[in-house]
């Protein structure tokens, strides 16, 4: 019996180490084939990251089947699927960022025409208006309104409990990708990634959703146009945690 349990543990630690493969790479410019430093990697399945160093290479977790979430300011995002040929082979895999062609859009800068008196000139200017936040009591998480605040706290309850609502159909049909949202907040690499980030790719990859599905899902939870449009990767990524936290929460009770 004692050499049963000797053996099966040996099975188990041989199996674990097995299942804990990586796989290396170098991240290069398509264009100058100079590698790219400080890209961000991120194996969206096991919500793992790193970044290459200053040769482009990197290491990271990885089983068969997993895909890779790349990207880097400037350049278009890539992901790249794991196949048993990369992990039983040392050598690294060369993988080619493409530059993003941008058009410039015609700039209108919009002349105010002062006086040189504050009190005339205070109100020529524009004033933004602070969004609201209200909180649903016990809770403890604040919910930010858009131009409508005043009825923002009726439409958090309205949409958290109407089953058709774009937040049952995303939070309620995808458990396990908004499981994925604990892990991306324990995985600094991830963080790291999400807070030098403003266009969703990351993000939309990671949840399994779109960055249209993005920017609803925060509206249905009330933030404000300001915050979705101007918000960081790991703001968005809080705010869509929080919210669901709190859908979980009223839907409990």
């Amino acid at each position: 019996m004692r050499y049963f349990v000797v053996f099966f543990i040996t099975l188990l630690s041989t199996i674990s180490t097995y299942s804990q493969t990586t796989v290396s790479g170098t991240v290069v410019s398509d264009i100058t084939m100079l590698p790219v430093t400080d890209a961000n990697i991120i194996n969206i399945n096991k919500v793992k990251g790193t970044t290459t160093d200053g040769k482009g290479n990197f290491t990271i977790e990885a089983s068969p089947n997993d895909t890779l979430h790349i990207s880097f300011i400037g350049y278009q995002p890539v992901k790249v699927r794991v196949t048993n040929d990369w992990i039983k082979n040392a050598n690294k895999t060369r993988i080619n960022l493409v530059e993003k062609a941008k058009v410039l859009e015609e700039v209108v800068i919009n002349k105010y025409n002062l006086t040189g008196y504050l009190q005339i000139d205070s109100k020529l200017a524009p004033v933004q208006q602070r969004p609201f936040r209200y909180n649903i009591s016990g809770l403890g998480y604040g919910y930010e309104g858009g131009d409508n605040a005043p009825g923002a706290f009726q439409r958090i309850v309205g949409s958290v409990f109407n089953p058709t609502d774009l937040l049952h159909n995303v939070f309620g049909k995808k458990p396990n990708e908004m499981r994925r949202l604990r892990e991306m907040k324990k995985d600094d690499a991830v963080r790291n990634a999400l807070a030098s980030k403003f266009d969703r790719e990351t993000l939309a990859a990671l949840l399994g959703v779109t960055k249209e599905d993005i920017a609803e899902i925060l509206e249905r939870c009330n933030y404000s146009e300001e915050f979705i449009k101007s918000a960081n990767d790991l703001q968005i990524m809080d705010a869509i945690s929080g919210c669901y936290e709190e859908y979980k929460a009223v839907n409990r009770n």
